[in-house]
């Protein structure tokens, strides 16, 4: 093997942490089998000349086993005063690694996991010496943590970075330089772009590499562009604390999965938070009990598909059982089977604190089998709120879609749920303009939200995305200006239909979550 094949295998398989001498271990063994030969690794023959290689070999035969690293691995330590920095990769020290009070920048934009993305980076960021700032003007460091849902979020992040440009241009020669970094999808969807296109970036960072952040801050001093866009398959920051920005806060956002393995012909997001998987049980209720002994009121579990919950970390549950759907509904992948799913999950977090009430977003409707509803219907503390993505009302556009259903089963799906779960409150998203959309499929949209009458909806006109089955194979070929109409008309007819929905609950009594306190001048 070359030994830049051994360094590249050794530094995939291995965290720099508690096992970095084992790399280190793997990095010299490569070079002494490879035939390289360097001033600090002199030839075999030279080192038993003057015994340094027996010296080597007795010291090995006698040092730590592999055992003894993952033995090390496992054992709590004594946590330090000073920042807690893991070992460096060999081209850094320790001291380079540590923030040295250097204030952090954090702009957030897109969905709930981008917020909840934040936090986690802020505390790998706080773990590492830096401070936290909410004035951009004094920052050393400016993080946007970005959406690549559809090109508009997209154009924002191009547009802030130009902003973003004069100001690191305008700098103060007697200050460290600033550094701007682009973190999330964006990050993990454009790739080397960013950087070719905008020479102002200096770190990219994808979903999945933010404890990485560090390392690539610390390879930025030195005046280059660094980026980690790996996606894993088992990264969940299970064991990474969020930091809630505010501490006047009510509620909080509990990540409980990341990923998606639907594969909705319009969907960017397996490709920019990869393949589903999910936390540990235990640690999301480590953390919900953390939240309620701060005395937060209100937790939302969080995933791109988070009723698709499955925690395999138990060996006695992963079973044979295959995963209950909703009827009427299919998957684009072959059946899961076994694990912990999110009936238990919901079960064992709304048991913490009855007081605390219970929310979760943003499922697929797909994942409502009958012992999520019917818990639902039975804690007080689990919100009677649903949300039910159909994206179209027409079940042609529905199966160019690949979104696992046809009107008809959705339909079913909703009037089920409203038999369960009496008085609920339903959501929807909805995308206007999909590729091939005629003007019936437009009306049966229409006619959809007429006939459920959301209480609240999200609705977007169609931005196709590269990467995804409908670049590949569908054409964008609906014009711009029809999209927009479609959008209006869909926009018009929900809130009609939601005017009437949310007129059913005046004189009734509801309780409400109190989330501060905004003066209104008159």
């Amino acid at each position: 093997m070359h030994p830049l094949q051994c360094v590249l295998q050794a530094q995939r398989c291995l965290r720099w942490g508690p096992l970095a001498s084992v790399s280190w271990l793997l990095l010299r063994t490569c070079r002494a089998h490879s035939g390289v030969r360097s001033s600090a690794c002199p030839s075999p023959e030279t080192r038993q000349e003057d015994g340094v290689w027996k010296d080597f070999s007795s010291r090995l035969a006698t040092g730590p086993t592999f055992q003894h690293f993952l033995r090390s691995a496992s054992v709590p330590q004594e946590k330090p005063s000073t920042p807690d920095v893991e070992d460096p990769p060999p081209y850094l020290t320790v001291d380079e690694l540590l923030g040295r009070q250097r204030k952090v920048y954090l702009e957030t934009y897109g969905c709930q996991m981008n917020v909840n993305d934040t936090e986690i980076a802020w505390s790998i960021l706080q773990k590492s010496g830096y401070l936290r700032t909410s004035n951009l003007q004094e920052a050393d460091v400016v993080l946007l943590v970005t959406c690549s849902i559809r090109e508009k979020a997209e154009q924002t992040i191009w547009n802030r970075l130009h902003q973003l440009k004069s100001l690191k241009s305008k700098r103060l020669r007697s200050r460290v330089p600033l550094r701007i970094g682009i973190l999330g999808c964006m990050a993990e969807r454009l790739k080397e772009e960013i950087l070719n296109r905008e020479k102002t970036v200096d770190i990219l960072a994808g979903p999945d590499a933010y404890r990485d952040l560090p390392r690539l801050l610390a390879v930025a001093e030195s005046g280059q562009q660094a980026a980690n866009v790996l996606l894993s398959l088992d990264e969940t920051y299970a064991d990474v604390v969020p930091v809630q920005t505010s501490p006047s806060a009510t509620s909080a956002f509990v990540s409980i999965m990341r990923g998606c393995d639907n594969m909705c012909s319009y969907c960017i997001v397996p490709f920019t938070r990869g393949r589903e998987r999910s936390r540990p049980v235990a640690s999301i209720l480590e953390e919900v009990r953390k939240l309620s002994e701060q005395g937060l009121k209100e937790v939302t579990l969080l995933g791109q598909n988070v009723n698709s919950f499955r925690d395999n970390s138990e060996v006695q549950f992963n079973n044979a059982v295959s995963t209950n759907l909703s009827r009427g509904f299919s998957t684009n992948y072959k059946a899961k089977q076994g694990g912990l799913r999110f009936a238990y999950l919901l079960d064992q977090v709304s048991r913490i604190d009855p007081e605390m009430r219970i929310r979760f977003t943003s499922p697929h409707p797909k994942d409502f089998p009958d012992e999520v509803l019917q818990l639902i219907h039975e804690r007080d503390n689990i919100c009677k709120q649903i949300h039910l993505p159909a994206q179209s009302g027409s079940s042609r556009v529905l199966e160019a879609m690949r979104r696992g259903y046809s009107r008809e089963s959705y339909v079913e799906l909703i009037h089920h749920i409203r038999e369960s779960i009496p008085g609920v409150s339903l959501s929807s998203d909805f995308i206007a303009g999909f590729c091939g959309e005629t003007e019936e499929d437009h009306l049966q949209t229409v006619s959809l939200l007429q006939e459920v009458q959301y209480n609240m909806g999200f609705l977007f006109a169609y931005s196709m995305r590269q990467k995804t089955r409908a670049y590949h194979r569908l054409k964008d070929d609906i014009p711009e200006e029809v999209k927009l109409r479609r959008l209006e008309e869909l926009i018009t007819v929900f809130r009609e239909e939601a005017t009437k929905a949310n007129k059913t609950f005046v004189g009734c009594t509801q309780l409400v979550l109190v989330e501060g306190v905004r003066l209104c001048v008159s």
